[in-house]
């Protein structure tokens, strides 16, 4: 993959790129989490944005 962020193609933008702060920060707070639990959900279930975001309501709703 290219070092340039700006020059990412369709296939990244369905991945969270997991080494990147400022990205994990943005989709924690688009999606009401903390950086840390979506690190953990990285972990568990891979940095597919549509598996993460399910991953989120799921968390969401046990609350």
């Amino acid at each position: 993959m290219d070092d340039n962020n700006k020059n990412r193609d369709y296939l990244d933008r369905d991945r969270l790129l997991v080494d990147e702060y400022d990205e994990v920060e943005h989709f924690a707070r688009e999606n009401g989490v903390s950086p840390s639990q979506v690190r953990r959900l990285i972990k568990k279930n891979g940095n597919d944005r549509m598996t993460l975001i399910q991953a989120v309501r799921v968390l969401r709703d046990r609350k």
